[in-house]
């Protein structure tokens, strides 16, 4: 799929022709984030970073103590990836890629809804406790070797691969009451 952001000066392809799943957040941290209702999040394996001289990074704790890496356009300021060390998938911003379903989005932390959610969607009112990304979540969630042998250009970090501190979460900020997708 098509990625960019809204000034064209970071451009990408995703790394599946779908995502493995597709959410919409509804908690404070992806309103914030957002600037609006709720954010997205278009779940794929981890790929490359875009080449783009203008892709930046801003990091903060998760409620479960990770470290979440949101990166973003320098020129128009525009969220486009978002990525935990240890985990083998990347969260796309959904309103940047090209011909996204949104048919079969999943709605997350419902309760704290600024809108109303369609009737016959599949909602949780906090996180969900399992994940339906696919049949291989288990090896997505596998932690990557430290660092791996082709770290160069991964998402995580602002260029490059995160101390083992961070890469084990260690940061005494954590985040309440928001995904582990937001930003």
């Amino acid at each position: 799929m098509e990625a960019r952001c809204q000034c064209g000066s970071v451009v990408f392809k995703t790394p599946l022709a779908k995502p493995l799943a597709l959410y919409i957040c509804h908690c404070a941290e992806c309103r914030r984030q957002t600037s609006s209702a709720f954010g997205t999040s278009a779940i794929f394996p981890r790929f490359p970073l875009p080449a783009s001289d203008l892709l930046s990074c801003y990091k903060r704790p998760t409620p479960s103590g990770h470290t979440l890496y949101c990166y973003f356009c320098r020129n128009c300021g525009t969220r486009l990836l978002h990525t935990t060390p240890g985990k083998n998938v990347v969260s796309v911003k959904g309103g940047c890629i090209e011909g996204l379903d949104w048919t079969r989005a999943i709605h997350i932390w419902t309760k704290s809804a600024m809108v109303p959610i369609p009737e016959g969607t599949e909602t949780y009112s906090g996180e969900p406790t399992e994940s339906d990304y696919c049949t291989s979540q288990e090896s997505l969630d596998q932690p990557l070797d430290y660092p791996p042998p082709d770290a160069a250009g991964m998402l995580v970090g602002s260029g490059g691969w995160p101390s083992e501190s961070e890469a084990a979460g260690n940061d005494d900020k954590t985040v309440r009451g928001a995904c582990e997708l937001s930003g």
